[in-house]
């Protein structure tokens, strides 16, 4: 999914890209990239418009291990994967980049 939105400089249009898309993680990087400039807007009083996409990582975060207890007194293990999201706007009158929203995500793969 961000491969599909680094190529978008604009983050309105990485939105509307998103909300398009039918796949669960588009609605969770939509969710962060709105955040992001929430946070631009909000608490270094720059401009929605003038924003673009600077850089977007996901990482690997820490990983919740589970288990199921199954017959014969046996346990099947299930790990419950996690990801960190940072996305990164930059402002067009500024030319500073600015690291506006780290986020966690949580990823429903079971071993």
């Amino acid at each position: 999914m961000a491969d599909g939105v680094r190529s978008l400089k604009s983050p309105q249009l990485a939105i509307i890209y998103l909300e398009q898309v039918p796949q669960r993680a588009a609605g969770v990087l939509s969710k962060v990239i709105k955040t992001a400039i929430a946070n631009a807007t909000n608490n270094l009083k720059l401009e929605g418009d003038r924003l673009k996409l600077h850089e977007i990582q996901i990482g690997e975060g820490p990983t919740y291990k589970r288990g199921q207890p199954v017959s014969r007194g046996r346990f099947h293990k299930i790990e419950k994967k996690t990801s960190h999201i940072t996305v990164v706007l930059e402002s067009t009158t500024q030319e500073k980049a600015l690291n506006v929203k780290k986020g966690e995500q949580r990823k429903s793969n079971k071993k």
